[in-house]
């Protein structure tokens, strides 16, 4: 019998402090931290997502067209790296500024026979 007290003594002081700590806090503690653990795996690569979400909105509303040559560049400076037409002609007709009432668009019908 002293043998196995000295062979699993590390499994039986885990017991030990087991049956000690479950009934002093009940189950409801480790359902509830069981509970929070796995909320925080649910929510970490969701935050994470809506992260990447608003650096990649904010990366593509820096984005500038050159209407003269068709460069694309970021908003670093005033004039096209490529060709050096001034881009604050576009910033001004930036289509995600503009609201949607503003704008028109132009149908034509055709009857189908």
């Amino acid at each position: 019998m002293n043998y196995f007290l000295q062979a699993n003594k590390n499994k039986l002081s885990f017991l030990l402090i087991l049956l000690i700590i479950v009934p002093v806090f009940g189950i409801n503690f480790l359902i509830s931290f069981l509970g929070n653990i796995l909320l925080l795996l649910l929510l970490v690569p969701i935050l994470l997502l809506l992260l990447i979400f608003i650096f990649f909105n904010s990366y593509k509303s820096r984005i500038n067209t050159c209407s003269s040559c068709g460069a694309v560049s970021l908003d670093l400076s005033d004039t096209c790296l490529n060709c050096g037409a001034d881009l604050a002609d576009i910033k001004k007709k930036n289509k995600l500024d503009n609201k949607p009432s503003e704008s028109t668009i132009e149908i034509k019908a055709e009857e189908v026979k």
